[in-house]
């Protein structure tokens, strides 16, 4: 809903981005579109229905979903 919840820099995750999809690609097919989710930090807070979620990647774009 317009404030920032959580900012999440790729390179603290635990695992890189070509482990993570490397290894779930030998159990799934993954197609154009997929998300994978990583998880969130503590302190993000609860979603309540009507809710607007936006999602953004630097360098990728962003995605904005309404929680239902």
């Amino acid at each position: 809903d317009g404030g920032e919840r959580q900012h999440y820099p790729m390179a603290d995750m635990v695992f890189g981005i070509p482990a993570l999809v490397s290894r779930l690609s030998r159990d799934m097919t993954l197609l154009p579109g997929d998300l994978i989710l990583c998880g969130t930090s503590v302190g993000v807070g609860v979603m309540k229905p009507g809710c607007t979620v936006e999602v953004e990647v630097e360098g990728i774009g962003r995605l904005v979903n309404r929680f239902e």
